[in-house]
């Protein structure tokens, strides 16, 4: 990648984790309108950066979270004492003569903070596999694959601008928004040459159409009432859930009034 996208990459990610905050302090402070100024400027954002990396740098599908956060474990380099012994010709595993289990020999041990349990092998294997995947190109989009994910980019925007015009309590911000979100994912299901980072993108683009489900005003007509009496029998029947059902049920009520829990 280069500098200009991965700072573009930087800003869409900083967007994203104090988008939240961002509406919560402005509600705060400058109430409703604030609110929703502040919700349509950090949308309008992300959406002109998401469209500078489709459509000029072809960075292919679009991943959430745009950086991939660091694994220290899997980062973490081979011990000084590995590479000593593999540079002098000391083996570092010791076969089984009977079981034919391999395991580290007592000589190049590392320390307990850089230790782990596999073999320096399967260590090296597993670095080399997440180099590979993650430097992978994304996977060229034709005009067809580049319209979906436009619509995806765009959809919040188009969502909020219902918003404007048919209000909070209408349904067909809602319609809008689902049949975006499904038109997007049929057009992107002809592409097959995916990666791994992608495949993983569409599933969850696909896992978060349950989403619907906990929108207004689906959620208020409908689904409000189930969940909230499938929360209770849980706690009341089931040992030991009701710790997490019972909080549960005091949050849903606020996680609904934040936009970017629910649209974001």
């Amino acid at each position: 990648q280069s500098l200009p996208q991965q700072k573009l990459l930087t800003w869409l990610s900083v967007l994203e984790c104090v988008e939240v905050f961002a509406e919560m302090g402005t509600a705060r402070v400058w109430g409703e309108m604030g609110r929703w100024t502040i919700i349509v400027l950090i949308q309008l954002a992300k959406a002109i950066l998401r469209l500078l990396l489709l459509l000029w740098y072809k960075a292919g599908i679009q991943m959430s979270p745009p950086i991939v956060p660091l694994n220290r474990e899997q980062q973490q380099p081979l011990h000084p004492q590995d590479t000593e012994d593999s540079s002098s010709g000391k083996d570092q595993t010791y076969v089984g003569r009977r079981s034919s289990r391999v395991v580290r020999s007592l000589q190049s041990t590392p320390s307990l903070q850089s230790r782990h349990w596999g073999s320096p092998q399967q260590r090296e294997e597993s670095q080399s596999r997440r180099a590979e995947e993650m430097n992978q190109p994304p996977t060229p989009l034709g005009l067809q694959e580049t319209i979906a994910e436009s619509l995806y980019i765009t959809r919040p925007l188009l969502h909020l601008l219902s918003l404007g015009v048919w209000g909070q309590r209408s349904w067909k911000p809602w319609l809008l928004s689902a049949v975006l979100d499904i038109s997007s994912l049929s057009l992107l299901s002809d592409l097959k040459d995916l990666n791994r980072r992608e495949r993983a993108e569409l599933r969850r683009r696909t896992v978060l159409l349950l989403y619907y489900l906990l929108r207004s005003p689906f959620y208020d007509r409908y689904s409000e009432g189930r969940i909230l009496l499938l929360l209770r029998l849980l706690a009341d029947y089931v040992p030991g859930v009701g710790f997490v059902t019972r909080p549960l049920m005091d949050y849903l009520p606020a996680w609904q009034k934040i936009y970017f829990y629910n649209w974001g």
